[in-house]
């Protein structure tokens, strides 16, 4: 049954289309803003698209260029009210299947539907690896209520605080924000203020100019500015200095930042998203976070569940993660034994989303194809599952240290892909999904050789 994405503002309109292509037996999703339509087509696949010309948030040929980017075998038809031979050549040389006006006659757009789906079925171009899926949402109660909640929140330009364990994805629902905002067009710039000095915070947040200290050879734009326009995410917010904070409340009240080592104002259109894995109020309750701060960035909360509170998703997350790592690591991994969908389904995942990658990345690595055997699971893995008592913990120390056995399988995922490509470093941070800097630290760390 093939799959057609419809991205039509008119309501009436859409739901007409929706229900003749439903009868003639095909799959139809809808949605009537082009963010909307982009941010689904790059987690659902679809075989065609029918898009408005004319959108409330942007134009369908921004809209189409983008698709086309995506999954250049994707086959799409444009659709108007207007009747412009320029822009129907246009759209056709960006890469339209077809360009057909408005009222459409339904024989006529049944011929053209069928006639784009055989082409697009002939078409042995590859789509772009890294862009078949960019995350799943789940389909569970809870994340149903989740990202109700983030597309009641994106359209409007208010501060976010995102919660939730490490590893649960917050930046990708930071992201999503990003990208069914009115901000969509402009930057998403992320910041980790987990790895931020205290002495470089301020140059990475405001920038700086020439001479402002020791090794400021030249002017620095800071990720304020990087985002003018757009959304600024804050991750492990709560790691920021006091003084920091006290910079980033006045540039949030006033809209102006102040390079360090400059007396100029700047100002700055930016949208905050925070995130944190401790409760920032308790921190304010603490001391540890100014409390005008936090309710500058409060104007709306959610929380990310951890893996252990959404199992009814974890056959769509494994999937996932099984298909970007075949994409990634070149392997042609089918699915998973039925032992492994058991462990799986027992374990607690304390790493969450990221530990689960990770885990699923390391057997696709080992498998190569078929399916996921119980042979490619990390020990520790095994072992917590065969022998739960070990989980025990006393009130002195833990008998089962989550954040050991986390670190334990990242060592020996880093060592296991660093041999894999003989101590390439470039190519073995691209296959973790990490920068340089990060993996060179986490050599470090771990003392691997």
């Amino acid at each position: 049954m093939a799959s057609i994405l419809v991205i039509e503002d008119d309501l009436t309109f859409s739901r007409i289309l929706e229900g003749f292509l439903s009868k003639q037996g095909f799959k139809v999703r809808v949605t009537h803003k082009g963010a909307e339509g982009l941010q689904l087509f790059q987690t659902k696949a679809f075989d065609l698209v029918l898009l408005d010309y004319r959108l409330p948030d942007t134009s369908g040929m921004d809209v189409l260029v983008e698709i086309k980017k995506t999954s250049p075998v994707t086959q799409v038809i444009i659709m108007t009210s207007f009747s412009d031979i320029r822009t129907a050549v246009k759209a056709m040389q960006v890469g339209a299947f077809e360009y057909i006006t408005k009222p459409v006659n339904p024989d006529e757009l049944l011929m053209i539907v069928q006639q784009a789906l055989k082409k697009g079925q002939n078409n042995t171009v590859a789509a772009p690896k890294v862009m078949l899926k960019r995350f799943v949402e789940g389909t569970s109660d809870t994340a149903r209520q989740l990202y109700n909640y983030v597309r009641l929140v994106a359209p409007t330009d208010m501060s976010v605080i995102i919660e939730g364990e490490s590893g649960t994805g917050k930046e990708n629902v930071a992201q999503t924000i990003h990208s069914l905002s009115p901000r969509a067009k402009a930057k998403f710039v992320a910041v980790d203020c987990g790895a931020l000095s205290m002495e470089l915070a301020a140059s990475e947040l405001f920038g700086h100019v020439r001479g402002a200290f020791t090794g400021a050879v030249q002017d620095k734009l800071g990720q304020f500015e990087e985002a003018h326009k757009g959304t600024l995410f804050l991750d492990e917010v709560g790691n920021l200095s006091y003084e920091i904070q006290v910079k980033l409340l006045r540039a949030i009240q006033e809209r102006i930042i102040q390079p360090v080592g400059s007396n100029k104002d700047i100002k700055i259109d930016v949208r905050i998203l925070t995130a944190t894995n401790d409760d920032l109020f308790e921190a304010v309750k603490r001391g540890n976070f100014r409390e005008d701060l936090y309710h500058r960035l409060n104007e709306f909360k959610l929380k990310v569940p951890p893996v252990r509170d959404r199992y009814d998703d974890l056959l769509e997350f494994i999937d996932f993660f099984r298909e970007s790592a075949n994409i990634e690591l070149e392997r042609k991994v089918e699915g998973f034994d039925k032992e492994v969908i058991d462990i799986f389904t027992a374990y607690d995942w304390p790493g969450n989303l990221r530990e689960m990658k990770n885990v699923i990345k390391r057997a696709v690595l080992l498998s190569n194809e078929g399916n996921i055997t119980v042979h490619s699971l990390p020990v520790e893995m095994l072992d917590a599952i065969r022998n739960p008592a070990s989980k025990a913990t006393t009130a002195s120390s833990p008998v089962y240290d989550l954040k050991a056995l986390q670190e334990s399988q990242e060592k020996e995922m880093i060592l296991k892909t660093l041999k894999e490509v003989r101590y390439n470093k470039s190519k073995a941070a691209r296959i973790l999904n990490i920068d340089r800097k990060t993996l060179y630290l986490k050599i470090e760390k771990y003392g691997i050789e």
